[in-house]
């Protein structure tokens, strides 16, 4: 469980691992031999570095369809169990532990996607924005300038994942149950199945949320936030901290403006007063408009990111990449 916000990060289920086999975020693994949705005591078979058995009561259902693409699933834990009897002051402290252990592993992503010439960016905005369907035309215009990977974040279903496979781009779904935002462990995890090309981009749509995904750095080069002219001029205003946090917010479905009465001079004002620095495009997936700006600005960072950190940075061929140090459940707030 993550105790920075609550939300249930306490379990993975990764496909491969065999049936009835959840790995949690800190690489242990447990299995349940059954499938259960009722509380009930119960004991666990675990596989750590050291053998104890324990017995507790919990209630969760894990019942999920996988397809045959790789598919993660993060969490089942009940949200805010952890602050019982637990003061202010621990609240703090195990909630920098948490942040801090994630930027450890955040910093580890970003050099092994440094060292590959792979420019990351995390999309992020409200849940209906548009994400999806401006990613998949996104991979449409990009095809034959460059290859793209996608990891996609959602608490259930494949849905999204399996729209951009249809594009021919390779993506793996990371499922997190009630869990609010992706963080770095899960992306660390994802890297090691997804088969994302050197000197590529790799596009990270996180869980449709604009408050908890912008304090976790996943490793990526940038934050990208979409905002739909269908949802409110004074949004920067009311999630400071994502817009704060992003290098470029994408205003998305401009061509419903129209029909709308959007003030689109007053949301990039409350936009720049959150963050003076943001850049911004204006864009519509289904119209086309501003997509040539979009796809430059990737461009523009995915050639600084080539020539920065590529080919000179790699590893010699035949070089096996080095395997990420495991993350110890304590540091992870699992």
């Amino acid at each position: 469980m993550c105790l920075a916000c609550g939300c249930g990060h306490d379990e993975a289920h990764v496909e491969g691992d065999g049936a009835g086999w959840h790995t949690h975020a800190d690489g242990t693994r447990h299995r349940h031999d059954h499938a259960h949705d009722h509380a009930h005591m119960h004991a666990h078979e675990h596989q750590h570095a050291h053998a104890h058995a324990h017995e507790h009561e919990h209630a969760h259902a894990h019942e999920h369809e996988h397809g045959a693409a790789g598919h993660l699933h993060f969490g089942d834990g009940p949200a805010g169990a952890v602050a019982t009897g637990m003061s202010q002051s621990r609240m703090v402290r195990v909630e920098r532990d948490i942040l801090a252990a994630n930027d450890a592993i955040a910093e580890r992503n970003r050099e092994r996607l440094r060292a590959r010439g792979i420019f990351a960016l995390n999309l992020v905005s409200s849940p209906g924005s548009g994400k999806t369907t401006l990613l998949v035309r996104t991979i449409e215009r990009l095809a034959g300038v460059a290859p793209v990977a996608v990891i996609e974040g959602d608490q259930q279903t494949s849905f999204d994942a399996e729209r951009i496979r249809a594009t021919g781009a390779p993506a793996i779904q990371i499922n997190t149950g009630k869990g609010c935002h992706l963080d770095a462990r899960m992306i660390e995890i994802a890297l090691g199945r997804l088969a994302a090309a050197d000197d590529s981009v790799l596009m990270i749509e996180n869980v449709g949320n604009l408050v908890c995904p912008a304090g976790f750095d996943l490793g990526e080069a940038h934050k990208v936030v979409v905002l739909s002219v269908t949802e409110g001029e004074d949004k920067p205003l009311k999630y400071p901290d994502m817009f704060h946090a992003a290098s470029l917010m994408l205003l998305n479905k401009v061509d419903l403006l129209p029909h709308l009465s959007f003030d689109v001079e007053r949301c990039l004002a409350n936009a720049r007063r959150v963050h003076p620095g943001i850049e911004i495009i204006e864009i519509s997936a289904t119209s086309g408009q501003g997509m040539a700006d979009w796809l430059a600005w990737i461009e523009r960072g995915a050639r600084a990111s080539r020539q920065r950190f590529g080919a000179a940075t790699r590893p010699a061929a035949g070089v096996a990449e080095s395997t990420p140090a495991p993350v110890t459940a304590a540091a992870q707030g699992s």
